[in-house]
């Protein structure tokens, strides 16, 4: 199988791990709040890839730059969710996730300035449309027709959300480049667990489930499982791609995630904000040609 081929199949086994996950986030976020979702699906995930290395038998030889830079990794990462699932929590599903899609540009545009990547004619006009389309997405037009510029719901936090995974997988791809795709999910998962903890502590956010229905509890931990397998396939395509390619097929997650939304959720959106999802939809398409 051709790189290219695989790089393609492992993007969109991100896209629709990250597009269930996201959808149960936002479902998750207004139940039981944003931070105990992010917190115990992350844990869930952390357990399921240490398995993996067990099973695995790959040792534990990890540079000081590669810990130094996994800890980054691990903040930009849970900084990114929490302001997601906050925008999750308090805006349409739909809309929310079409604003998230700035996160493949933010990555492209980190890759472009600091990585030597170069965008083609066509990737270049896919950046343009996932910028017009999130514009149209995110604005709440019936606000500005009465001449009050007003964002959606949600979408404040989303765009600092796609910001932070922008850089996250620039760093994210370069420690792969040392360590390998499984000891990098691993130690950013372990690094996401400690941030969110020291977090709680500093806060005063409480964690427990104790009074959360046990259905929900079990789905909580199932997402962050998927959402974990989305990100060893993403780290496993950029031992041998590069994030130009390879993450903008995977930020086509909010196909997933929007057409869940709308069937299971019945989320309701404009006609202006519908064009601007296909729009940015059709962006990150263009942007993996």
């Amino acid at each position: 199988m051709s790189t290219t081929i695989l790089s393609i199949l492992l993007g969109i086994g991100g896209m629709f791990g990250w597009g269930i996950y996201d959808f149960l986030g936002g479902v998750f976020a207004k139940q039981i709040g944003a931070f105990k979702s992010l917190f115990w699906s992350q844990l869930a995930g952390f357990i399921s890839i240490l398995l993996l290395v067990i099973i695995f038998g790959s040792g534990i030889n990890i540079p000081v730059l590669a810990i130094i830079l996994s800890l980054i990794a691990a903040i930009l990462y849970s900084a990114g969710y929490l302001f997601f699932f906050k925008g999750f929590e308090t805006g349409n599903i739909s809309i929310v996730a079409a604003t998230m899609n700035l996160w493949a540009v933010f990555t492209m545009l980190f890759a472009f300035i600091f990585m030597g990547q170069r965008l083609t004619t066509p990737q270049t006009l896919g950046v343009i449309m996932i910028l017009f389309g999130a514009a149209l997405a995110s604005l709440n037009w019936s606000e500005i027709r009465n001449q009050r510029f007003q964002l959606s719901a949600g979408v404040k936090e989303a765009v600092f959300g796609a910001f932070f995974f922008g850089v996250f997988w620039n760093v994210s791809e370069v420690i792969t480049e040392k360590i390998g795709w499984l000891l990098t999910t691993l130690f950013i998962k372990l690094g996401i667990i400690a941030f969110l903890l020291i977090h709680s502590l500093l806060v005063k956010q409480k964690v427990g489930l104790t009074r959360t229905p046990a259905n929900t509890k079990y789905l909580v931990l199932f997402m962050g499982i998927i959402e974990a397998g989305a990100v060893a396939l993403v780290n496993y395509g950029l031992t041998f791609g590069d994030a130009i390619l390879i993450t903008p097929i995977a930020s086509a997650l909010s196909i997933v995630t929007i057409t869940l939304a709308i069937i299971f959720l019945k989320d309701k959106i404009t006609r202006t904000q519908g064009l601007g999802i296909v729009t940015a939809i059709i962006g990150i398409i263009v942007t993996a040609l």
